[in-house]
């Protein structure tokens, strides 16, 4: 903590308002009844006055970040949000800057809600699992009511106002053997941005028959990655696409599970418990609460230090021998419970697939950079790799062993890359 009591680094307030509170059962949520989730009602007004003076008294500003998330967030109520951007007014600097972020699942945005996440100016993430069959296959409401269709009109209503949300869709074992049509289905909205979120559920000894395979995994960020390199660079971003490239250039990731260490984004539940990560929210993970003093001790404290740098000084031997490691930080600690090929544990569950992505898109991306430096335009781009790919595979028949050295057959390995 520096001399002055601000924190040593900028960080970013994750708040939890109605805790693990949500309207929606999906399958595989990882959140609801979480043990460290404080049960029951909403963050009180004394709560988040706390919440907010004290971050920005902790901050090393002069820009400030809060995401509200859940649970589902809009359970809090419109007032709430309200009070928050009017607290935040009030003890905010002059010349800082505030941003919220709003993650939803859209079944309560309504014009009202719209109309003020556009006044107030908030990013908006909403949760939509690409195609309508899949989406609803996975993510029902509390009475077990398809969502798909109420999602998909938030969208059109937050567009309406202007606001262009970030889609989150969840990359389930069903998910990854749909890869083009459920990125197509995200990329039609118009929204210009998606992220895609691996489902990884433990059970027993192994993990759920809805979470993806390493396997599935790769397949699924190759094929995505096909879809979006030859035909929609400059008018769609991807989130592990965009943070590849800024890997590849040398720049630390902003993405918490590829950066080297992690414990940047702390969990405030809506009681003003503390804790060191949203996958974290156990009794053993809470370093402390709002109401004990300031968010700079807790920061930097030994607690939160001692579990970001843990992901680091954890590391497999296979990991930091991987030529990938600058690009994916050894990945997010929740899943590291596989073991590396040489058998010792603590490898992450979806290595394998990461490699593959990696080994498949790090190349072209590598050249895509070197023709946007030349300040050629995403058309050009993408026609050069699209002539190179093809080169790659002129004369391959769908019956001959595929040129990427995989064993399989053309057809049943990178001719669904092939632009």
């Amino acid at each position: 903590m520096s001399g002055d009591g601000k924190a040593a680094r900028p960080f970013v307030v994750m708040v939890k308002p109605v805790g693990s509170a949500c309207n929606m059962r999906c399958s595989y949520c990882y959140y609801l009844n979480a043990p460290g989730s404080a049960a029951g009602g909403v963050m009180a007004r004394g709560t988040l006055e706390r919440l907010i003076k004290g971050y920005i008294d902790a901050a090393p500003g002069p820009v400030l970040s809060f995401t509200w998330h859940g649970g589902e967030p809009t359970l809090a109520g419109l007032d709430f949000y309200r009070e928050a951007v009017a607290l935040q007014k009030k003890y905010l600097p002059e010349g800082w800057e505030c941003w919220n972020s709003l993650q939803t699942n859209g079944l309560l945005l309504d014009d009202a809600w719209c109309d003020f996440l556009a006044e107030a100016r908030f990013d908006v993430g909403l949760s939509l699992d690409g195609t309508k069959d899949v989406h609803d296959a996975f993510r029902a409401d509390a009475q077990g009511n398809p969502t798909y269709d109420r999602a998909r009109q938030a969208v059109s209503r937050l567009q309406a106002r202007g606001i262009q949300p970030d889609l989150l869709c969840t990359v389930t074992a069903e998910t990854a053997r749909r890869g083009a049509a459920v990125y197509r289905a995200l990329r039609d909205l118009g929204t210009g941005w998606m992220q895609f979120i691996p489902i990884v559920v433990r059970e027993g000894g192994g993990v759920t028959a809805d979470s993806v395979t390493p396997e599935l995994y790769g397949s699924f960020l190759k094929e995505v990655f096909s879809q979006w390199v030859f035909h929609d660079m400059g008018r769609t971003e991807v989130q592990l696409f965009s943070e590849t490239a800024l890997a590849l250039s040398g720049q630390e990731p902003n993405l918490c599970w590829l950066r080297r260490t992690c414990g940047h984004v702390p969990v405030v539940e809506k009681d003003g418990g503390v804790f060191a990560c949203d996958h974290f929210v156990r009794p053993e993970y809470r370093v402390g609460s709002i109401e004990g003093g300031g968010l700079a001790a807790l920061v930097d404290g030994e607690r939160l230090t001692a579990f970001g740098e843990a992901k680091r000084a954890s590391l497999t031997a296979h990991c930091r021998a991987c030529p990938w490691l600058s690009l994916c930080g050894g990945a997010c600690p929740k899943d590291r419970f596989a073991r590396s090929p040489e058998g010792e544990a603590g490898q992450y569950y979806l290595c394998a697939g990461l490699e593959q992505y990696f080994a498949y898109a790090v190349p072209i991306l590598r050249e895509a950079m070197r023709l946007s430096a030349q300040k050629k335009t995403p058309g050009e781009i993408m026609a050069s790799l699209t002539q190179a790919e093809r080169a790659k595979y002129r004369g391959v028949s769908r019956n001959d062993p595929c040129p990427c050295g995989s064993g399989k057959k053309f057809k049943s390995c990178c001719q669904r890359l092939c632009p």
